[in-house]
Parts: C-alpha cells; sequence; structure tokens
C-alpha cells in the first residue's frame, strides 16, 4: 500500500527496551537480550489529531488502555533486526489507518426481494407447524 504521503514517526517518540526473548534457544536464550520491546504513546506523539482518534478507536491487542502501543518482536536472534522488525510493525498500524473506509451508502431492498423473503418465511412457517403433534379424530 504506498501512500502519497507516507507518516514519518520521529525516533524520540519511541521507547525501546531491551528483553530476554521465550521460547527456545538453549542457553543462549538465557544470557543475550536480543528481544525489543517497542513502545509509543499515541497521545504525546506528533502525529496528526485524526490519526490519534482513528488508533485509539481501534481494537487491537497491542495498544493499551493508557493509549501506550506495545509492540515486542522477538522473531531474529539479531536485536537490530528485531528493531527493525518492532519498527515495520508500527509503521504498519499506523499506515492501517491512514486510509478511510469508503463511506456506506444506505440502500432500500427492492419491493420483489421483500417479498420473496416474505414468501419463503410463509413457507417455512407451514413446514414447521405440521411438525406438530398429530391428533387422532
Amino acid at each position: 500500500m504506498s501512500l502519497a504521503h507516507p507518516v514519518v514517526i520521529p525516533d524520540n517518540e519511541i521507547e525501546f527496551s531491551q528483553i530476554r526473548a521465550q521460547g527456545p534457544g538453549g542457553q543462549n536464550v538465557n544470557k543475550v537480550s536480543c528481544a525489543i520491546h517497542l513502545r509509543f504513546d499515541i497521545g504525546a506523539s506528533s502525529l496528526p489529531e485524526h490519526y490519534k482518534e482513528r488508533l485509539l478507536k481501534l481494537r487491537d491487542q497491542r495498544i493499551t488502555r493508557e493509549g501506550v502501543v506495545v509492540i515486542k518482536a522477538q522473531q531474529s536472534r539479531s536485536l537490530e533486526k528485531n528493531k527493525e522488525d518492532a519498527l515495520q510493525r508500527l509503521q504498519e498500524l499506523v499506515e492501517s489507518v491512514s486510509v478511510l473506509p469508503p463511506v456506506r451508502k444506505p440502500t432500500r431492498p427492492t419491493r420483489s426481494s421483500q417479498a420473496r423473503r416474505m414468501d419463503s418465511k410463509a413457507t417455512r412457517g407451514k413446514i414447521k407447524a405440521m411438525r406438530g403433534r398429530v391428533s387422532e379424530h
């Protein structure tokens, strides 16, 4: 998705912290901090207001109640690659709210489609009415 004006996030608004990666990796995983926690405060950022609003409305588990994006990157054994991965994921998250969804134009069902629907409901009702107890006269 290419945008005419891609959003640039200043480095001073992003906070990185090194953590130990989880999962398999033997002894190396216990002594090397190669995973990255990226923290980005939406409210305190220099993003345009409409971006902030849309980001805060997102139902994304990476966004906390306080409006802080927390991204954990631990795919690679390299600290730099994990840092690049986290930045890329943050950029994709911000770009996802830059594109406005198309405005939905309300439509009405046609008269014939309404008639078809009512006919099918009546037919189903008759079928279900036939499922009752059989009374002997």
